[in-house]
């Protein structure tokens, strides 16, 4: 293997490791009802400049994990690319977010592995969203 591609394979694999850990730390601090009543109330709104700063930085960082989690998504590509996608698109300000946050929750088996990840570290299970009123 050239000295290049273990580079890069390395950068991978810490990246991936990164993004879970960032992953994850979002997903146990959701409160319970996240996808009942929708996300908590900006908390720094005191300070301007600090509620600024922490905006670029979270969309930034969500902005990464939706990139990151679209390249996990790809075949033969290990990882959870719903997962890391969901945790990005909780992150990212932008109009219809909730709405492709809650159908992203509403797909077989993402609520289910979100629930087992909470269980694991002792945090209550996430409601499950409303379904999803039928077209008329």
């Amino acid at each position: 293997m050239s000295p290049t591609l273990a580079v890069a394979v390395g950068a991978y694999l810490l990246a991936t490791v990164l993004v879970s850990l960032v992953g994850l730390r979002v997903l146990l601090a959701l409160p319970p009802t996240h996808f009942r009543d929708g996300p908590r109330p900006a908390t720094a709104e005191a300070l301007p400049l600090r509620a600024w700063l922490w905006r670029i930085g979270r969309n930034a960082l969500g902005l990464a994990l939706i990139a990151v989690g679209l390249v996990l998504s790809l075949p033969f590509v290990p990882g959870q690319g719903v997962l890391t996608i969901l945790v990005g698109v909780l992150l990212v300000d932008f109009p219809g977010r909730r709405r492709l946050e809650l159908r992203l929750a509403r797909r077989p088996g993402v609520l289910a592995t979100l629930n087992r990840i909470r269980a694991r570290f002792g945090r209550p299970p996430l409601a499950a969203p409303e379904p999803q009123a039928p077209y008329l």
